[in-house]
């Protein structure tokens, strides 16, 4: 099987959507579709805070209500447009529903009908061809990817910064990931028992332990290397050793948000070229146990880019995000640049579930891994659990072990595990 002839075509009878609210309190748009066995599917679309210059536009409203982010618009064209053109007919493959969404929208990035509506329809039909095939949906992206499933490990985001959190800590994330854990409840057991005492740590320390926006907490820190002190100790509280090949730590500074231009990045109020900030991260690298490094440089500083890649020499996980933005083509150019040896995937930024699909293949034939990725505005939707698990990439993030958007997609991972308890667990070696 795969995602030009599956086993079945999908006929839908229905198409319709509604604003709901996202994780921050800000609508997206979530889609309904029935197929012609009365089945219905649904999909919700995620949205960024920490969004890059190149990916799939969003549809806003603009005006007074919601801060001018509703999307009464998006959902207008759901049903005037997309419906119209997808109900009633015999659809035979997800990449023959995608292209069809991408030549209605007409743009090359959906700014029209906008990426928030694009991808929830996507995402549906995927449930829906799924069903037809009488296959549960990680199984059906496995066939569709050629892909061997696995369960992934896990980076929970304990830690917020940057855009995600109002302390003054520039770094935007900082995960624990139990690289070492057997399975998968063994995995989500782990990063729920170092988030809690992480919790004790910081509420002994500093009197709080309030949440940003992706569950993680968001004490009053400045300086790097004091959460990264608290992270070792809180895995070691909980009974874990902290070591990149048992419970390691991963980044995501998101340097954009204090990128300077120039080559000039400042932090904690300290300026550094680009050669001081891959001194800076290597020693780190050195002093604690961080495999993976997201985005420690702007999407624009190419230089920045291959300098750090030149210097960690395949020591560690470097992971593209805002370069890339689940883009084939810009993922195909930056590993021939020679920027990073990862890629961080997002439905949402490139628009549709094919496409997604086409930049996994395409990192992968570039000799890159691959995370897969929530958003800091989340629902209950689950599909990148499913997706992780059918493209076999081996790592997923989806914020903090706790509120329930985040918990669902950890909780959808053990539900496969415990249906599928021949599936693999760990990085994709």
């Amino acid at each position: 099987m795969s995602a030009d002839s599956p086993s079945a075509p999908i006929v839908l009878t229905a198409l319709t959507a509604r604003p709901i609210l996202d994780s921050r309190g800000y609508p997206t748009v979530e889609v309904s579709a029935v197929l012609d066995d009365g089945t219905r599917v649904r999909a919700a679309a995620p949205a960024g805070a920490s969004t890059g210059a190149h990916e799939a536009v969003e549809r806003r409203d603009g005006g007074e209500a919601y801060s001018g982010r509703g999307v009464d618009a998006a959902v207008a064209g759901v049903e005037r447009e997309i419906a119209p053109a997808l109900v009633g007919s015999a659809w035979a493959s997800i990449t023959e529903v995608d292209r069809a969404l991408r030549d209605l929208d007409g743009t090359h990035d959906y700014r029209r009908l906008g990426a928030n509506a694009v991808v929830a329809v996507s995402i549906a039909a995927s449930r829906a061809f799924a069903h037809v095939a009488g296959l549960p949906l990680h199984t059906w992206i496995a066939a569709v990817s050629g892909s061997s499933e696995r369960l992934p490990v896990p980076h929970f985001n304990v830690l917020n910064g940057g855009a995600h959190a109002a302390n003054a800590l520039d770094f935007q994330e900082f995960m624990i990931a139990p690289v070492g854990a057997p399975d998968e409840v063994a995995a989500v057991r782990t990063g729920a028992e170092v988030y809690h005492a992480l919790a004790a740590l910081i509420r002994q320390r500093y009197g709080t332990a309030g949440l940003g926006d992706e569950g993680g907490f968001a004490p009053p820190i400045e300086h790097p290397r004091t959460v990264l002190d608290l992270l070792v100790e809180a895995i070691g509280d909980a009974g874990y050793r902290p070591g990149r090949d048992t419970v390691a730590i991963a980044l995501d500074p998101a340097a954009n948000y204090f990128y300077r231009g120039a080559g000039r990045y400042e932090t904690g109020g300290t300026l550094r070229d680009r050669a001081q900030m891959v001194d800076f991260y290597l020693e780190l690298f050195d002093e604690y146990p961080i495999r993976s490094l997201e985005d420690g440089f702007a999407e624009d500083d190419p230089e920045g880019w291959v300098a750090m890649a030149t210097a960690a020499a395949g020591r560690w996980q470097l992971v593209g995000d805002d370069l890339y933005v689940t883009d084939p083509e810009r993922i195909e150019r930056g590993a021939a640049a020679g920027l990073s040896n990862a890629v961080l995937i997002k439905p949402n930024q490139i628009g549709t579930v094919s496409q997604t699909l086409a930049a996994i293949a395409a990192a992968r034939d570039c000799g890159m891994s691959c995370m897969v990725s929530h958003r800091s505005g989340e629902t209950m939707d689950t599909f990148i659990a499913d997706l992780v698990v059918g493209t076999g990439v081996g790592q997923i993030k989806s914020g903090a072990p706790a509120r329930g958007e985040r918990v669902a997609k950890y909780n959808r991972l053990m539900e496969i595990e415990r249906d599928h308890p021949e599936l693999p667990y760990g990085l994709d070696r």
